[in-house]
């Protein structure tokens, strides 16, 4: 017989009553009763419950178990009664008898419960991790991660992609977010970065002459923590194909998107991948990243506005305010309506407007200063009825977008309008190539410096920088965004010219991409790609708030590893190796 087992704890069942087997695992859970302990025995594939009488040799050792200590038993398979059969388990029909039982390591006092769902509150779990992912919820969701990021290699070598892995130690460059910065000991004074996305390496392969390649690719950047994105370090499926359209990276992509949530949710999917101009997103639903389960779309209603009584909007308006109108659903009482002001000021905002429809007429002071045509006429572009509100928001444009598209989300959330079994896709498109600085009047790249204009070096020499799109995408899932991608400048004279318009010579491109400029001068194929994240993929289908429930060993809001005490002092020795003095800030 096998040293620690002949059976895992989920494999046993009926057909196997009167066999002598072997186990092995964690005591989950200990019940004594007197002359009878049980104990529930559990490994990383189930649970078995095995049970020692006052009669047997293995009796007073079982007596002195601690839940979590890791056993080997030694039994007979045997029916459980008809009336203790547990069908919650696979294992419920059985029980085995303990002949023998063998301690392998005892556990401490536990810091947390492994067999309950109690929360024993985040500092306590990532300390002690380990323990936390015993737990059957933990557990799980990192085995979906893991069954996830398997069906995604096997769907896209299934298209043709080959899987290559791009190097973790590479050069900074300004891509938005804050690099990594690892001390280069053989170069003093100079430093490797850990990478924020594979983004030049993916070209460079294309420019290479590979046709499809993909990745598991880890990510490093020094972002501050959030609901839907970890601290350090995240994953994304990093794709890109050569001599491709917009088109054609959205038809590699949304099947392997589409075919995963299918294979591990049982939500409903939504079908139709709706592309949306990002001009729309943002008129309509105030956000880039739409939840498109709330039925709800927001309208501009300047012009109503403009020159009225309702002199507080109309005075913003000739300072270039807009309005955005939400409709709201049976919101037409007072109540919901102060809540809704209340709301908007902790959202930083003046307050928020609205108009009250019922028997007949509108009701408040937006109404009365508007008079009843007007605020008819907003009645009928919104499409609501009696007992039902609106809420307007006046201010710059952004301004007004971020906080209408705030309002709708809380409304149909408040109002329970979203559909929490259904996953919703959209496709973002067309964004702006550059926007405006607002502090400094300068023009700087609005999402991805390495994106192909639409309209070329036409466009880049003849329009305004301020009207130029480019070819850049964004794959939104229930208001949130999976993914960004891109049909990329592979022309050296579009590219300086594209960084120029942004503020940057040609001396600048050259030694801040000194390899994929220098690359596209040898013949470089038009090229495109996308780079959907795992971790947000899973949070998704896990149906988990927050990301870092799926994340095997993550860290908490402060990029603390409280587990293995990253970050951490570095011996003084180290630092004079790299040429590196400590400069603390002043407390």
């Amino acid at each position: 017989m096998h040293l620690y087992r002949t059976h895992n704890c989920g494999a046993l069942s009926h057909a196997d009553i009167g066999k002598e087997v072997k186990l092995s695992g964690w005591v989950h859970r200990k019940r004594d009763h007197g002359g009878v302990v049980f104990i529930d025995l559990r490994d990383h594939y189930g649970l078995t419950q095995c049970v020692v009488d006052s009669t047997d040799n293995a009796f007073s050792a079982a007596e002195q178990l601690r839940n979590e200590s890791v056993i080997t038993i030694t039994g007979a398979v045997r029916a459980r009664s008809e009336d203790t059969v547990n069908k919650a388990l696979s294992t419920g029909e059985i029980e085995v008898q303990i002949a023998a039982l063998e301690l392998q390591s005892a556990a401490d006092t536990l810091p947390l419960q492994v067999n309950s769902d109690e929360d024993s509150g985040e500092e306590v779990r990532l300390r002690y991790r380990y323990l936390d992912l015993r737990r059957q919820r933990p557990h799980a969701n990192i085995l979906l991660r893991a069954n996830i990021i398997q069906s995604i290699r096997q769907r896209m070598v299934g298209l043709g992609f080959t899987e290559f892995q791009t190097p973790i130690l590479t050069a900074s460059s300004p891509e938005g977010a804050r690099d990594f910065l690892v001390p280069a000991r053989l170069h003093p004074g100079k430093f490797y970065a850990l990478p924020q996305a594979p983004q030049q390496f993916k070209q460079l392969i294309m420019v290479s002459g590979f046709d499809k390649y993909f990745q598991i690719a880890p990510c490093f950047r020094d972002e501050d923590s959030r609901a839907d994105r970890s601290p350090g370090e995240f994953y994304q499926l990093d794709l890109e194909m050569s001599f491709v359209e917009q088109a054609d990276v959205f038809a590699a992509v949304e099947p392997v998107v589409k075919g995963v949530f299918e294979e591990f949710s049982d939500k409903k999917i939504d079908p139709d991948f709706v592309h949306i101009p990002f001009d729309e997103a943002m008129l309509k639903y105030g956000s880039d990243k739409p939840d498109l389960r709330i039925p709800l779309e927001i309208c501009d209603v300047t012009d109503i506005f403009r020159d009225s009584d309702f002199s507080i909007f109309a005075k913003n308006i000739d300072k270039g305010a807009v309005v955005r109108a939400v409709p709201g659903p049976k919101c037409g009482s007072r109540a919901i309506a102060d809540r809704m002001n209340s709301w908007a000021q902790g959202e930083g905002a003046p307050g928020m407007g609205y108009i009250i429809y019922g028997e007949g007429e509108a009701r408040g002071p937006v109404a009365k200063a508007l008079g009843a045509d007007k605020s008819d006429e907003i009645k009928q572009r919104l499409g609501v009825s009696d007992g039902d509100a609106v809420f307007f928001a006046c201010a710059p444009a952004s301004e007004a977008a971020n906080l209408a598209g705030k309002a709708r989300v809380r409304i149909g959330t408040e109002q329970g309008l979203i559909d929490d079994n259904l996953f919703k896709f959209c496709w973002i498109v067309d964004f702006p190539m550059y926007e405006l600085d607002e502090k400094t009047g300068k023009i700087e790249f609005s999402h991805n410096p390495f994106s192909m204009p639409q309209g070329g070096m036409d466009a880049l020499n003849n329009q305004d920088p301020l009207t130029i799109k480019a070819w850049q995408y964004d794959l939104v899932c229930n208001g949130v965004e999976l993914s960004s991608g891109a049909i990329r400048n592979h022309l050296p004279e579009v590219m300086y010219r594209a960084f120029e318009i942004a503020g940057y010579d040609a001396h600048v491109v050259d030694e801040q991409f000194a390899g994929m400029i220098s690359a596209f001068k040898f013949g470089a194929p038009p090229h495109g790609g996308i780079a959907p994240g795992i971790d947000r993929m899973v949070m998704l289908i896990a149906d988990e708030p927050n990301i870092r429930e799926v994340i095997l060993f993550p860290m908490n809001g402060k990029a603390e590893d409280l587990m293995m005490n990253a970050p951490s002092e570095v011996d003084e020795t180290a630092l004079r190796e790299l040429h590196i003095r400590k400069q603390l800030p002043k407390s």
